[in-house]
């Protein structure tokens, strides 16, 4: 029996197109998934599409179900919910999230994919991935009670970041961003919201997630003494230029990076991929993260969508991709 998906690939770096793909039989362990939705991860998928991944940095960035290679072409993407059509019987039926790309069905091992918790919308569970992330980022950063923290770049990660902040005892949070449109984010969330050049100083801990070196050098400004940056930024082919006079070195300062492609140090011994996947998941049963998902557009509209919000001009945090709704 043959069956016909179709896929999102970049043709070449500012150029994408749909196109067709014969799905093999899934074999012993294996699942067809039918995509429902697929999520647009902003700040890093519109790198990939804009052709800004170092050619040091291909094999690092490669997603899980990629094909092809950077520059291009290449399918890329790893926010995807789908409904199980065939595979094991306790998978069977079940909705679904997997690392793939933008793809209107798969063929992925069984343990590729995790079962999405009953309290979480299909549509809110593309940002596993994202949350997966924060998560890392929070094992890496280890904060404690009563610990002023400001989160720096109010985009999906940074987003999520304070989301999951908000939630620790005696914490202060405050998300920052240049644009002022993201207060209303932030009140969704449950945290405070400032513009850099008003932002609170004296911070035990902040989080930087704006890809900018102006954010990253804001992030070292706003620490206390013997404060640490984590960087969750992704900066490409980008150079990144600070100012590591004044206080940097006499009040101790610390800058850290963490990134999702390993399970962080402090969880490594006792954590698997999967065990993070599947808090990211369980963590999603809070509706706040609703605010997160600030567009949609159907799948076959892809090769016009990615241009624009690589461009701007189509604003978004999440953006939403549907499949035959």
């Amino acid at each position: 029996m043959t069956r016909e998906a179709h896929a999102f690939w970049l043709r070449s770096p500012g150029e994408g197109e749909i196109r067709p793909v014969t799905l093999p039989d899934p074999g012993d362990g294996e699942v067809l998934v039918r995509s429902r939705y697929s999520g647009i991860s902003r700040g890093t998928e519109t790198l990939v599409f804009s052709g800004g991944v170092p050619v040091s940095q291909y094999a690092a960035m490669r997603a899980p179900f990629q094909e092809g290679d950077f520059p291009g072409p290449l399918k890329y993407g790893y926010l995807n919910v789908g409904v199980v059509e065939e595979g094991p019987g306790e998978l069977l039926g079940r909705t679904v999230f997997c690392l793939y790309p933008h793809q209107s069905a798969y063929v992925v091992p069984a343990s590729a994919v995790v079962a999405v918790p009953d309290g979480v919308p299909p549509a809110r569970a593309v940002l596993a991935g994202t949350v997966e992330t924060a998560v890392n980022a929070l094992w890496d950063a280890a904060p404690l009670v009563g610990d002023r923290i400001t989160v720096i770049g109010a985009g999906m990660v940074g987003c999520s970041v304070a989301a999951l902040l908000v939630r620790f005892p005696g914490v202060r949070v405050q998300l920052v961003d240049a644009d002022p449109g993201r207060a209303d984010v932030a009140a969704a969330l449950g945290v405070e919201f400032a513009l850099p050049a008003d932002a609170a100083q004296g911070r035990d801990l902040v989080v930087h997630a704006s890809a900018s070196s102006a954010g990253l050098q804001r992030s070292l400004d706003l620490l206390a003494p013997e404060g640490t940056v984590v960087d969750l930024s992704w900066y490409g082919d980008r150079t990144v230029n600070l100012s590591l006079g004044g206080a940097f070195h006499s009040g101790r300062l610390n800058i850290r990076s963490s990134q999702v492609g390993m399970v962080a140090p402090a969880r490594r011994s006792s954590r698997t991929y999967a065990d993070r996947l599947a808090l990211a998941l369980d963590l999603l049963q809070d509706p706040a993260f609703d605010t997160l998902i600030t567009g949609s557009s159907r799948f076959d509209a892809l090769p016009d969508v990615l241009p624009r919000l690589t461009a701007g001009t189509l604003p978004a945090l999440c953006h939403l991709v549907t499949y035959g709704e």
